[in-house]
């Protein structure tokens, strides 16, 4: 039975979650709604955009679905905010689970939630409300995601870790077995986490350095 739905978003991560919601889901997007000062122009993708001041008179929560369709801006809060005020509206708040990942019966996972193609997302992960899992990672057994978080891609989340909210992991990072990434993190590209983190830490990864010349090192590459 096809769902109906309306996403909260009018940029690129937007047009994305219709592309995956309309090809691989039970649903079927049928507008966009932003704040009214940010609506740009009355459609998107030849759907309507309404002022999400006035959404559910037009798309009414007892009909329509909702994802809020933004990505990690202020900590993942911007889309926190909204996800509360689209619950005050009475909304449902979709969760995706891309038919190309790789997941098990148990998988724990809350409203608002989008997980992308080619995730493994082993036995025992719990993740919570309002998280996004962009594609390639690896979750490891019996971790835990909290409310509130972006991964992005080509993430190792070794086994037992726990993410607690509010936290961006960025692409390539690598957290070893058993430790906590604490609240408010952000986790740089290619970073390697070996121990747990402190509250509000910043973890950049190292930069690839640029070499003047050639040296012996390089003659077989």
């Amino acid at each position: 039975m096809t769902k109906k739905a309306v996403l909260f978003g009018t940029g690129s991560i937007a047009e994305v979650i219709y592309y995956y919601l309309t090809h691989d889901s039970e649903y079927e997007v049928e507008a966009f709604t932003s704040s009214r000062d940010y609506i740009k122009q009355p459609t998107l993708l030849n759907l309507p955009v309404v002022a999400f001041e006035d959404v559910e008179e037009i798309y009414p929560p007892d009909v329509y679905d909702m994802f809020i369709a933004i990505a990690y801006g202020n900590m993942n809060k911007t889309r926190t905010k909204f996800y509360h005020e689209s619950k005050n509206k009475g909304y449902n708040l979709l969760t995706y689970v891309s038919s190309k990942a790789t997941t098990w019966p148990d998988l724990d996972v809350g409203d608002n939630c989008f997980i992308f193609e080619d995730n493994t997302i082993q036995p025992f992960v719990k993740i919570g409300n309002n998280v996004i899992v962009w594609s390639g990672n690896h979750i490891g057994h019996h971790s835990v995601i909290e409310d509130n978080c972006f991964i992005s891609s080509h993430v190792v989340v070794s086994g037992h870790c726990h993410i607690k909210e509010y936290s961006f992991l960025g692409v390539n990072a690598t957290l070893r077995d058993g430790i906590t990434i604490e609240r408010e993190n952000i986790i740089g590209a290619a970073a390697l986490i070996l121990h747990d983190t402190a509250e509000r830490g910043v973890y950049p990864g190292k930069g690839t350095k640029i070499l003047s010349g050639r040296d012996s090192s390089m003659v077989k590459i």
